[in-house]
C-alpha cells in the first residue's frame, strides 16, 4: 500500500509507502523492465542519493511498490472511476523508527486519465449565470463536454508506517496529490489541489491482505538462500475517509471558471465529506536479509542488483 511528468491519476490510493520524519526528493532512475522478484520494482530510485548512502548499520534503504487496477475516489459532490495506479518510493529506515521517503523523479505515484462522468456539464452545468449559461449551451460537442482528471503526486509522501500495511485501519502514509483537469475550456493548467496545498491522502486497508514472503538473488532470480528477500502484501481493499479538498485553481483563462466548477462540485469540501476506494492492491517490499553484512555500502550493493535485474 510512490516521488517525469508528473501524471499522476486517481489510481492513486493503491498507495503504500511513506516516512516519518524528513521527506526528500531524490534523483531517480527511469522505469525499467527487471527480471523475476525485482519485477514490481521497475521505478525504484536506487540511484538516488539518499538511498546509496545508507551504509546498512544504521541506516538501511529498501523499495516499496504498490499497484491497484481499479477504484473510486469522490471530491465534494463529483465521483471519478479510478483507473490503474503505480506507487513506487525508496525507504531510507534510521535509527528510532524515523524513515526518509524518496520519491522518484516522476513522482511517487503513476496513474492512468480517468473520464470525469457527466464531463464539464457534470462540472458546470446547469447555472442561472448568463456567461456560465452561454458555454454550457455549447457542450453538445463532445469534446469540448470531456474532461479528464489525472492525479499528480506533489511533493515526498511522508508518515511511512510498513506494520500499517500489514493489518487494517492504520494509515499506511501520507500521500501529497493534486488532480489535474482537462477540457478545452478549462485550459491545461486546471487544478484541484496545488504543491503548496495539496489533498492529502492516507490510504489504509479495508481488508486485510495476505501476506507471503519469498528470496531471491541480486538479478531477480528466486533463490532461497539469496541475499533479497520480498515481502508481498496481496489483495487488501484500500480507502480513506479523513482528507480535505481546497477549491480549483487556473481553470479557464485567468482562473474565470474556478468558482463555477467549486460551486457545481462543492469544493473547498472538509473532511469527512469525501472518499477515496482503491481494490485489490498488490504491494510489494523489497530488502537485504543482512544490510549489516553490506555495511558501510549496503545502499550501493542494492543499486548493482537491481541494475544486475535489468532486461
Amino acid at each position: 500500500m510512490r516521488t517525469g511528468s508528473n501524471r499522476v491519476r486517481v489510481g492513486l490510493l493503491a498507495s503504500f509507502t511513506a516516512l516519518a520524519a524528513v521527506a526528500s526528493m531524490g534523483s531517480a532512475t527511469a522505469a525499467t523492465t527487471l527480471n523475476g522478484s525485482w519485477a514490481p520494482f521497475s521505478r525504484c530510485p536506487v540511484d538516488a542519493p539518499a538511498m546509496l548512502a545508507a551504509d546498512g548499520a544504521t541506516d538501511t534503504a529498501i523499495c516499496v511498490s504498490s499497484h491497484s487496477a481499479s477504484g473510486s475516489i469522490k471530491l465534494g459532490n463529483t465521483e471519478v472511476p479510478v483507473g490503474a495506479s503505480d506507487l513506487q518510493v525508496g525507504v531510507v529506515t534510521h535509527p528510532g523508527g524515523l524513515s526518509t521517503v524518496v520519491s522518484p523523479a516522476e513522482g511517487a505515484l503513476v496513474a492512468d486519465s480517468a473520464k470525469v462522468p457527466g464531463g464539464l456539464l457534470g462540472l458546470m452545468c446547469p447555472s442561472d449565470v448568463p456567461v456560465i449559461t452561454g458555454i454550457c449551451n455549447t457542450l453538445s460537442d463532445v469534446s469540448l463536454n470531456r474532461v479528464t482528471a489525472t492525479i499528480e503526486s506533489v511533493n515526498s509522501p511522508t508518515d511511512f508506517q510498513l506494520v500499517a500495511g500489514t493489518t487494517t485501519g492504520k494509515p499506511i502514509l501520507t500521500l501529497p496529490v493534486r488532480i489535474h483537469l482537462e477540457n478545452p475550456l478549462l485550459g491545461d493548467k486546471c487544478y484541484i489541489g496545488s504543491s503548496s496545498d495539496p489533498i492529502l491522502l492516507k490510504p489504509q486497508n479495508l481488508t486485510q491482505p495476505a501476506i507471503s514472503s519469498e528470496k531471491f538473488a541480486g538479478d531477480g532470480t528466486l533463490d532461497a538462500t539469496g541475499p533479497m528477500n520480498r515481502l508481498n502484501l496481496l489483495g487488501a481493499a484500500q480507502t480513506d475517509t479523513t482528507y480535505s479538498v481546497p477549491g480549483t485553481n487556473g481553470c479557464g483563462l485567468l482562473g474565470a471558471l474556478n468558482w463555477a466548477v467549486n460551486l457545481k462540485t462543492g469544493l473547498p469540501s472538509a473532511s469527512g465529506n469525501n472518499n477515496v476506494t482503491l481494490d485489490d492492491a498488490q504491494t510489494y517490499v523489497a530488502t537485504m536479509n543482512k544490510p549489516r553484512d553490506a555495511a558501510p555500502d549496503a545502499g550501493k550493493l542494492l543499486s548493482q542488483y537491481w541494475h544486475s535485474a535489468a532486461r
